[in-house]
């Protein structure tokens, strides 16, 4: 993968697009490895996500001039990313730690392309977890009265870590909408149900009341409305009468992991594209 890129795009959509895109490309001599495009009737908008390369450097300088001019022409949003460069991720964790474990494993094997130079908690449960992997470990205990300050020491760290993503490893606490903003479409959350069933606190105890057969576990952007923003990714399980909260919980955890970690490398691989209040994956 020496030398060799990712460009993410969307825009409006309109005739030409692919075209002048893949014109490029031609012109400088760079072979498309792959490519995958979506236009949405509704929104009326395109995605695109072109693997291409090598180039002669790491460098995609050369290629700024003609993307320039193309997203004035098309009103375009891109990104051109080295294929191995990683994403630097913030894990934040309560006192709940399936996810955040099975994260760091997949990091350390090679598994998930992303770098974690640091973990929030508002519990200090975590920290020898943290310190065997070697990663910094920050106790940010959180009131309702201190949410604000905690918030903020909370970007703070973004700033100084250089942060592109956040991912709420069950962390049990509703962020507000102060720091939903200001990192919009770069939260990801892992919510133990299958959306948009039973949200908020013990889903799997409402869905033992209510006798399901399927549970399972979502992968959504953080937005000020709790468990309502656009989803990632979902995946679920069988289950059935003789189960009770206790076994609900231990096979939901399962899932929680593999669709939280499905949704951190398709973010990281530029596979996810914000269509409004859904996602594009790729």
């Amino acid at each position: 993968m020496a030398n060799e890129h990712i460009l993410t795009l969307s825009c409006p959509d309109k005739p030409g697009i692919v075209h002048a895109v893949t014109g490029i490309f031609a012109r400088e001599g760079h072979n498309i490895l792959d490519l995958q495009q979506f236009s949405d009737p509704t929104s009326e908008k395109f995605f695109m996500r072109v693997h291409f390369g090598p180039t002669p450097t790491e460098s995609t300088e050369h290629l700024r001039p003609a993307f320039t001019s193309l997203a004035e022409e098309y009103n375009i949003t891109y990104e051109i990313r080295p294929v191995t460069q990683k994403r630097r991720v913030l894990i934040m964790v309560s006192k709940i730690g399936h996810c955040l474990n099975d994260l760091l494993f997949r990091v350390k094997t090679g598994q998930l392309p992303i770098e974690v130079p640091l973990i929030v908690s508002n519990h200090p449960d975590f920290a020898p977890l943290a310190s065997s992997y070697g990663i910094e470990f920050r106790h940010l205990p959180v009131t309702r009265d201190t949410k604000a300050a905690q918030e903020a020491q909370i970007l703070e760290l973004v700033d100084q870590h250089k942060i592109e993503l956040i991912v709420l490893a069950r962390y049990m606490q509703v962020l507000s909408p102060t720091l939903c903003e200001a990192m919009s479409g770069r939260i990801i959350n892992i919510h133990h149900s299958f959306l948009p069933s039973f949200k908020g606190a013990k889903p799997y105890h409402q869905a033992y009341e209510r006798g399901v057969k399927i549970i399972g576990a979502t992968a959504h952007f953080v937005t000020a409305d709790l468990d309502e923003g656009p989803i990632i990714e979902q995946r679920v399980a069988r289950v059935d009468h003789s189960m009770e909260p206790k076994a609900l919980v231990e096979e939901g955890s399962n899932i929680e992991s593999q669709v939280l970690a499905a949704a951190v490398k398709w973010y990281a691989e530029g596979r996810v594209f914000l269509n409004g209040t859904k996602t594009v994956v790729f």
